[in-house]
């Protein structure tokens, strides 16, 4: 579906021309792709890394075992009901919009390279995504991970995901659900402007090295492997990711600022676990960027080429 706008505008010769149509079935594609994301391997990585960044003293093995623990393999799927649910829909929706749309008129009016596009797009997608609809829901998937989930000496069963939710919003107010959304934004904005960008300069460089025009569309295993060198190098970001989770965690700590902030919660990672704490979680996150990338870009590209074109 698109918006057909027949408003005529003039072009700098003179000329009038239409509106380029808004290509909302992009909303589609994105929701669709992102869910298919966190559904398959994104959930499992993205409990693994948020264990790491919230207990950083522990290993990958004990990240994983402990995990396990939880309730064996339905725990790697933690948060993923209804939260990470409703986050795909909502932020993978924003993102492939967004960015395509910023990414088409960097190209046509700007003149810019793919990078440079690219970059763009990931920078306003991933301020969109953050402020618009990951507040809550990425908040909620970290309460979910890092809350008690063991049975009380009463026999009193752990809360329930909403009455969690509710309780949070009763005592805190909207600002107990949106908690670390700075944080976020700061992952969100670095983290997609590298995948789409690195990834769209890994697409030239393939182009380049195979002798490709760019009007050649690059084949299918082309785009997966540009994507996957764009959502891995996307990482270096990580420390932004570890303030998130910190800031975001139901962890009894009671060394951790009792109203973080970003530099607050910077200063406790340093004095608590020293600068590779900024990194703790990073090997299972460059699974979940890679994964995301691939769907997203590689996959989400695929998707829209397939269907047909706005006029």
């Amino acid at each position: 579906m698109a918006l057909q706008v027949h408003r005529p505008r003039l072009t700098g010769n003179g000329v009038t021309r239409e509106r380029r149509a808004i290509p909302y079935r992009n909303l589609g594609v994105g929701a669709i792709m992102n869910v298919f994301q966190v559904t398959s391997l994104g959930q499992p990585m993205e409990v693994v890394k948020t264990h790491l960044a919230a207990n950083r003293h522990d290993t990958l093995k004990d990240g994983v075992r402990k995990t396990w623990l939880r309730g064996g393999f339905t725990a790697f799927y933690q948060g993923l009901i209804p939260w990470a649910w409703l986050e795909a829909c909502t932020k993978g929706a924003i993102l492939v919009l967004t960015s395509t749309e910023i990414e088409h008129h960097a190209r046509m009016k700007l003149n810019a390279s793919p990078t440079v596009c690219g970059a763009l797009g990931g920078i306003s997608g991933g301020f969109a995504q953050a402020y618009l609809t990951m507040g809550v829901t990425t908040c909620m998937k970290t309460v979910e991970v890092t809350r008690s989930k063991e049975v009380s000496k009463s026999g009193k069963k752990p809360s329930s995901p909403m009455r969690v939710f509710v309780q949070i919003l009763r005592e805190k107010g909207i600002q107990g659900v949106y908690k670390g959304v700075n944080a976020v934004a700061l992952r969100q904005i670095t983290g997609w402007s590298s995948r789409i960008g690195i990834s769209r300069f890994a697409e030239e460089t393939i182009r380049s090295i195979t002798g490709k025009s760019k009007q050649e569309k690059l084949r299918f295993g082309e785009k997966i492997f540009a994507s996957t060198i764009g959502g891995a190098l996307s990482c270096w970001n990580q420390p932004f990711e570890v303030l998130r989770v910190e800031m975001q965690s139901m962890k009894n700590d009671p060394t951790r600022p009792a109203y973080p902030t970003i530099v607050s919660t910077f200063t406790h990672v340093i004095k608590t676990s020293g600068v590779k704490g900024l990194f703790r979680g990073v090997a299972p996150r460059i699974g979940v960027a890679a994964w995301a990338t691939i769907c997203m870009v590689g996959f989400g590209d695929t998707v829209k080429e397939l269907l047909p074109q706005p006029a």
